[in-house]
């Protein structure tokens, strides 16, 4: 979650300063929650997402098809095990 939102405010041009004042949302706590240390609440969240100017559901959206992309590499590839003829 931390690393999208990130991507989402470099991508706005807006430092952590800007989103922390429009979000209203500690400086600190904003960097903690973007570094993945700590985790936000649904209010937290639709704050930061309103300052960013997406929706939550968005933001949420993408962390989901992330997760799946991670899920996807980590998976064991299935073994190929040849028969005697």
């Amino acid at each position: 979650m931390g690393q999208t939102l990130r991507t989402l405010r470099l991508e706005a041009g807006m430092t952590l300063r800007e989103v922390s004042v429009a979000s209203m949302v500690s400086l600190g706590y904003l960097s903690e929650i973007e570094r993945g240390c700590k985790e936000a609440s649904s209010e937290v969240l639709y704050s930061i997402t309103r300052a960013l100017g997406v929706s939550l559901s968005h933001v949420l959206e993408m962390v989901s098809q992330r997760v799946a992309e991670m899920e996807t590499e980590a998976a064991p590839q299935p073994r190929r095990i040849a028969l005697a003829a």
